[in-house]
């Protein structure tokens, strides 16, 4: 349950930007099939089971939800908060009488937004992109959503360990995996778990055809009851020279990110922070350093390259450097949610930076 001064903590966030780029109204589509559904579910309390539902919130008055009447089982809709729920035969075309000669931001709109609602508009509205700022509104989490991000870590991590436990040279990544997702099940998460392991620098589903050897990877995302994504593994078991080399480098990384991590550093700033002792070294990067993690789990801001966002206290990172060796295979990824505080970053896991040995326990 969310309560009322949350639910207003969150509206007042999204309409102070959308008075920043003078928008009479925002629209933020979400869709089970394309992604992008916890934008509605953070402003709706409502969860997407199948199809896409908007969520429409004007600058004054009460929000709207709108899902289509052609599937009108799309989630259980006595979830949501939102009273003045509309089953539109087609939604675009709701949307336009709705919002007719009006500015509006839409969250969602380039990616989301199903084709024909976009063209149901008939451009009696203008619609503007509102990705960024919609992510930069959300970035900053208050107390109670704290708590969800907590307890999915909490659940995480104890995936983290089950994945462990279960873990030997010669089994399947999805017999070592199933023991971790049957605990995500158990708590709570639902389908929303996105668990891999890393098959030489790619990542890959966990099949029964996989088999794991003397090291192994795995990349472990969930998001508990509350709909916080969080992402926390290790790697386990034997390194070779290569990868021995590069965990001083993730040390490193780990080290700078408690610092970097801090309220009015750029984005770009924590990136050439945590990434130099694998620069240094001469190792490539592959997947992104990090990113803003919410009940969507890619958010703006990502930590990169000439982002020049600056960070705040409360905002969220999962933090992930992603190092690969020039011979393509050898290659290392472990995963962190970090909180931004006033001293700087915490890593909410608290599980220390290094390499677990097959067979472990949990302390």
């Amino acid at each position: 349950m969310v309560s009322p001064a949350e639910i207003e903590r969150r509206y007042s966030a999204i309409r102070e930007a959308m008075a920043e780029k003078q928008l009479d109204a925002v629209v933020v589509c979400g869709s089970e099939y394309t992604g992008f559904e916890g934008a509605v579910t953070y402003m709706s309390g409502f969860v997407i089971v199948h199809r896409y539902a908007y969520v429409i919130l004007p600058r004054e008055g009460e929000p709207t939800i709108v899902f289509p009447a052609e599937a009108r089982y799309v989630g259980e809709h006595g979830t949501s908060w939102i009273d003045d729920q509309v089953f539109a035969e087609r939604p675009g075309q709701y949307i336009g009488d709705r919002l007719a000669a009006q500015r509006v931001g839409v969250y969602g709109l380039d990616y989301v937004m199903a084709v024909r609602d976009f063209a149901g508009t008939d451009m009696r509205v203008e619609l503007v992109p509102f990705d960024v700022e919609f992510d930069l509104a959300r970035a900053v989490k208050s107390e109670t959503e704290l708590e969800s991000v907590r307890d999915s870590v909490r659940i995480n991590t104890a995936g983290f360990w089950a994945f462990l436990e279960g873990y030997a040279p010669g089994k399947t990544a999805a017999e070592v995996l199933a023991p971790a997702e049957d605990l995500f099940v158990e708590e709570g998460c639902g389908r929303l778990t996105m668990n891999m392991v890393l098959v030489g620098a790619e990542f890959a589903i966990a099949r029964k055809s996989t088999v794991l050897g003397e090291f192994c990877i795995p990349s472990l995302e969930i998001a508990g009851p509350g709909g916080h994504w969080v992402e926390v593994s290790r790697s386990i078991g034997k390194p070779n020279a290569e990868v021995s080399r590069m965990l001083e480098a993730y040390e490193e990384y780990f080290e700078a990110a408690k610092t970097a991590l801090r309220p009015g550093a750029t984005s770009h700033d924590v990136h050439r922070a945590v990434s130099k002792g694998f620069t240094d070294r001469g190792y490539h990067l592959g997947h992104v350093t990090g990113h803003s993690i919410g009940m969507t789990m890619i958010e703006h801001p990502k930590i990169g390259e000439a982002i020049e966002t600056e960070l705040r206290e409360n905002m969220v990172f999962s933090m992930h450097p992603h190092v690969i060796a020039d011979n393509g295979h050898d290659c290392l990824y472990m995963q962190d949610t970090w909180l931004v505080t006033a001293d700087g970053g915490e890593p909410l896991a608290g599980l220390p930076m290094r390499i677990y040995a097959a067979g472990e326990t949990r302390p």
